[in-house]
């Protein structure tokens, strides 16, 4: 009896000791030694990739942002502000139907199939503003010109980027809403165009966070 009860304390003994070693090793120098390394070598990556503007972090370059104007007495959907460059329709889960705040806690798809009615209506009134808004006079924005990130949003629905063509498709309402030249607004857009990631990988894309910081810079300047 005794002899088994001295086993048993040896083997209760062990398996405290193995557990005491793992929960140091894979609960403290595992992650220790993986922030340590994210910090040194991705620092920025790893802080959440972080924008800034004039020392102040305005957002991350990851999740979009909403760039409307304060809500008007009576509305419920505020209208977007038009002197800055616009992102992807919002479009989530919201309270099981529509995200208008790139709120994170409710990011994904609206989940309606390609033929959904609603979804259908959705994307002729997104075409029917974006055309409307980005009609300048002498430059025309016609059904056709809009892509389709214009008029859908992402998985996430906090996609920050968008084409290059939607992006060049503002261009000249930007500029004339901010009093700057076109040649220089499309200057802009084009210094924040990525690539391919490894030239192979996804689609060219603007983030419109960092462009509309390189664009708040830009019009202060021709003050």
């Amino acid at each position: 009896m005794n002899t088994s009860l001295a086993n048993t304390a040896r083997l209760l003994g062990a398996g405290l000791r193995a557990l005491l070693v793992l929960t140091l090793v894979t609960g403290v120098i595992y992650p220790l030694a993986v922030t340590g390394i994210a910090q040194g070598l991705f620092a920025g990556k790893a802080n959440g990739s972080e924008v800034e503007s004039h020392g102040k972090v305005v957002g991350s370059s990851l999740i979009g942002q909403a760039y409307n104007l304060p809500l008007k007495e009576g509305q419920e959907t505020p209208e977007p502000d038009l002197k800055w460059f616009q992102g992807r329709p919002q479009n989530g889960l919201g309270t099981n139907s529509v995200n208008t705040q790139y709120q994170l806690i409710l990011s994904g798809a609206t989940n309606r199939a390609a033929d959904n009615a609603e979804l259908i209506q959705w994307i002729k009134d997104a075409k029917a503003a974006v055309v409307k808004d980005n009609s300048v006079p002498g430059h025309p924005v016609r059904p056709s010109d809009v892509p389709a990130d214009a008029v859908t949003s992402s998985g996430s629905g906090l996609d920050p980027a968008i084409s290059p063509k939607y992006a060049d498709l503002q261009v000249h309402r930007v500029a004339e809403r901010n009093g700057l030249p076109a040649d220089r607004v499309q200057k802009l857009v084009d210094e924040h165009t990525e690539g391919r990631t490894l030239g192979f990988m996804g689609e060219p894309r603007v983030n419109v966070l960092e462009l509309n910081t390189a664009l708040k810079d830009l019009a202060a300047s021709a003050r």
